[in-house]
């Protein structure tokens, strides 16, 4: 038997238990992981209360999580990339917030033993839907993006990556999280009232893309700036989708490997930072969200269920 985290009806954490679950069997092209850390992400607390229910409804009892690492302990029929004993991390096809969890092997990377298990459990998620959204916008060397919800877990990979491809970056956040921004390379400007005139002050003809991580309006604003829809993409404001914008949605547990390898690369090369707000064992998995919810951190939260 193992621990996992699950409820039984959409809620607030109050609805969260702490069960003995039997570990998952491998099926033929997955693996079976004994979970050594779990990212914590706003989407998790989002599912949770069912805010998400129309794109991705749940069984129940259902579980959260899907960001992983952990040590390969069982394979499935025709595995070949990873054996017993490997110490993967990326995404998970069962929920994470769990002692044992299954994945396939195109969603797993070798976890380098550079990056201590905390954070390697936090890079799938966040990193591959930075690394993806920015393809998606065609960033590139020389132009300028505007990320919302800079300092946010996806908008701390985008950042990076995106100065670290050369483009320039300005981006929205509170000013607590100003100085770790130019510390990234970054221009901070602040969210609310008057934004298109701090992001004119920094760049007088607008900017060439948006990546909005925020969702707190800033649509209008993000594509007068981007001078028209077409390079504005958001992770959250689906209501906006009648504007022309490009919505982004990752499927957990979905491949992602490529861009794991070029994450991994930029933290190698110290190009690529991620900061870790606080670890909680499995049984803290409520407090957590209700860390994650709060907003405003200086970093990524990560279980740490063995």
């Amino acid at each position: 038997m193992s621990l996992a985290v699950q409820f039984s009806d959409y809620g607030t954490t109050d609805v969260l238990r702490v069960v003995d679950v039997p570990p998952p069997d491998p099926g033929p092209g997955e693996v079976r992981l004994a979970v050594r850390a779990a990212g914590v992400n706003p989407v998790d607390w989002k599912i949770l209360s069912g805010s998400m229910r129309q794109v991705m409804p749940l069984r129940f009892p259902a579980g959260l999580g899907s960001d992983v690492a952990g040590v390969v302990d069982r394979v499935g029929e025709g595995v070949t990339a990873f054996g017993v004993g490997d110490e993967v991390l990326g995404a998970s096809v069962t929920p994470s917030y769990a002692q044992s969890a299954l994945a396939t092997p195109s969603a797993l990377v070798a976890r380098p033993a550079s990056v201590p298990w905390e954070v390697a459990g936090t890079l799938a998620g966040p990193g591959i839907t930075a690394w993806e959204t920015l393809n998606k916008l065609e960033v590139a060397r020389g132009e300028t993006l505007l990320v919302h919800a800079a300092a946010g877990g996806v908008g701390t990979f985008a950042v990076q990556i995106a100065v670290a491809r050369g483009a320039r970056v300005i981006g929205t956040a509170s000013e607590a999280n100003h100085a770790r921004l130019r510390s990234f390379g970054v221009e901070p400007v602040t969210y609310g009232p008057g934004l298109v005139e701090r992001v004119r002050a920094l760049s007088p003809t607008g900017v060439d893309a948006v990546l909005d991580a925020s969702g707190r309006g800033e649509i209008p604003d993000s594509i007068e700036l981007a001078g028209g829809p077409e390079r504005v993409l958001s992770l959250v404001a689906f209501d906006a989708a009648d504007t022309g914008i490009q919505i982004h949605m990752t499927e957990p547990g979905a491949g992602g490997a490529d861009a794991l390898g070029h994450i991994l690369a930029l933290i190698d090369e110290g190009r690529l930072s991620v900061p870790i707000h606080r670890a909680y064992p499995l049984d803290e998995a409520a407090t957590a969200l209700e860390v994650s919810r709060s907003g405003h951190l200086g970093g990524k939260l990560v279980l740490l269920p063995a």
